[in-house]
């Protein structure tokens, strides 16, 4: 199988700096050659230079890559695309800043886009009143916590396998599949509750098969997003999926608390099943002429281990997916922490409960805004927002009061957010586009895949020790991995930390070693 420019044959200290150095060709090292050091971690570059902090990050295809298959209104002139963004650099300014929506012009992320707000607020609608029919049925956290658990238990058993899938066949019709999976499976759980016959066991076989289908969908939406806008506009619309998602996440929490407290859940699980149209429709409506098809890797032996080797090789890749398994696995189980909140220690209802999604998508929605508007992507982002975010949710489990507790929920949401877009921004980025199915279900897997692990131990926690102490281990769990992967990418890139005073402030600093031996 083919690997792409490089895939193999680079030492991984000058394929770390390839996320950040100035524009290059696919195979052409970017960065400064064998100094082995993450380029957005190096302080001392000076701006224009490869490497500089504030360079943006390239997509591994190139800009060229895909210029003959943009429509050609879409293109711009020659001389604008090719020459604007190195001028920029040699005179010392940063790049322009992309649109917010950008990536919003293209009809078929138009059509994707569109679909996927309809049926991420049907998903919401079904995962709170999930959470609360099984609180209903046990009146056991670890209940909600195995519901989560089997849900994403598939993405860690199969989830390698998906990729693979994902790389060997076409994206388009694997979505229309698994998002017509995704859909039945919510009218069938409605079905059951609005009947009445609806028993716990039923909730934990929907949860599977959601998550069965879920394996190979994740990995085709990730990587389909590259097909429908090309390489120039990745970044933003990976920002602008996680603004669809937190936008859902607002909408779709209040609605099923109305329809909890109104006429129950079957119906929130009804609508989730009939929102799965939209992205349907849109996936009929979109034309094949405009996407940026890569080239799909031709079945053989050995592609799932050489998917690992790929990653395992290349720091920009491998040291993102730890985090993110740490973040997911111990960090985000907020249907166990929240429900129990509600109800054990404020004594509340559904309401707060959504009360709590609704802050927490807040938070999470600006962060994703945010995100949007960046022109590059730095891995100390990464670890600085992953380390608020733990602190964040350890200062919240011992915070008295419901009012307190519900406003530092959208802080956590906003770090919580940032962490999540900028390890994937990162990775998907970096990784070969015909590896891209295989990296990015690597990055799902344990992502997600880690909460099988962490749903019920955080649940068993909550519940011997009470919803305090079950969120208090979460974050600091979380603290502790982003310092440590923080130290790690601190090393590799041959870095120390530098304390000093801004404008009378205190201010800490990565800079080279060199760096500090020459001051002292």
């Amino acid at each position: 199988m083919s690997t792409g420019t490089g895939a193999d044959s680079a030492p991984a200290p000058d394929n770390f700096d390839k996320t950040q150095g100035s524009p290059a060709g696919p195979g052409k090292p970017r960065g400064t050659a064998g100094t082995g050091r993450p380029a957005e971690l190096r302080e001392s570059a000076e701006p224009g230079e490869a490497g500089a902090p504030d360079t943006p990050v390239e997509p591994r295809e190139g800009r060229e890559a895909h210029k003959s298959r943009e429509p050609r209104e879409n293109r711009e002139p020659r001389e604008s695309r090719e020459n604007r963004e190195p001028r920029e650099r040699h005179e010392g300014h940063e790049p322009r800043r992309p649109g917010m929506f950008s990536s919003l012009s293209i009809r078929n992320y138009r059509l994707f886009f569109t679909g996927q707000v309809v049926s991420n607020i049907g998903t919401w609608m079904q995962r709170i009143a999930q959470d609360w029919l099984v609180l209903s049925l046990t009146g056991s956290s670890a209940a909600v916590g195995i519901t989560t658990a089997l849900q994403f238990l598939p993405m860690l058993l199969f989830g390698l396998y998906g990729g693979v899938l994902v790389d060997r066949l076409p994206k388009r019709q694997i979505l229309f599949v698994t998002q017509s999976v995704m859909g039945l499976t919510g009218v069938a759980l409605a079905i059951l509750t609005l009947s009445g016959h609806v028993e716990v066991w039923h909730v934990y076989l929907t949860a599977f098969v959601l998550g069965l289908a879920t394996v190979v969908d994740n990995p085709a939406r990730q990587t389909f997003v590259s097909e429908m806008v090309g390489p120039d506009q990745l970044r933003n619309a990976v920002s602008l999926n996680s603004a669809n998602f937190q936008t859902a996440r607002l909408v779709g929490p209040a609605v099923a608390g109305v329809l909890i407290t109104a006429v129950g859940s079957g119906y929130a699980f009804l609508l989730n099943g009939l929102s799965f149209i939209a992205p349907l429709v849109g996936l009929v409506l979109m034309r094949s002429s405009e996407l940026h098809e890569g080239r799909r890797t031709q079945r053989g032996k050995g592609q799932l281990r050489e998917g690992l080797r790929y990653v395992a090789g290349r720091p920009e890749l491998i040291w993102p997916i730890v985090l993110v398994g740490f973040i997911g696995t111990f960090g985000f189980n907020f249907p166990v922490w929240l429900s129990a909140y509600a109800d054990d220690v404020f004594h509340a209802g559904a309401g707060t409960y959504s009360m709590f999604n609704i802050l927490m998508a807040a938070g999470s929605l600006a962060g994703a805004l945010l995100a949007a508007r960046r022109s590059s992507t730095r891995l100390r982002l990464l670890v600085g927002a992953a380390l608020a975010f733990g602190v964040l949710e350890v200062v919240a489990s011992v915070t008295p009061s419901l009012w307190a507790f519900a406003a530092l929920l959208v802080p956590i949401g906003m770090f919580g957010l940032t962490t999540n877009v900028t390890a994937n921004q990162s990775v998907q980025l970096a990784a070969e586009p015909e590896m891209r199915g295989r990296v990015m279900s690597l990055y799902m897997m344990v992502f997600t895949g880690g909460t099988p692990i962490g749903a019920p131990l955080l649940g068993w926690i909550t519940d011997t020790y009470g919803a305090r102490i079950g969120f208090a281990a979460g974050g600091a769990i979380a603290a502790l991995a982003a310092a440590g992967v923080g130290l790690v990418l601190a090393r590799i890139g041959g870095l120390r930390v530098q304390l000093g005073w801004n404008h009378g402030h205190p201010q800490v600093r990565f800079v080279p070693r060199e760096q500090l031996a020459a001051a002292a």
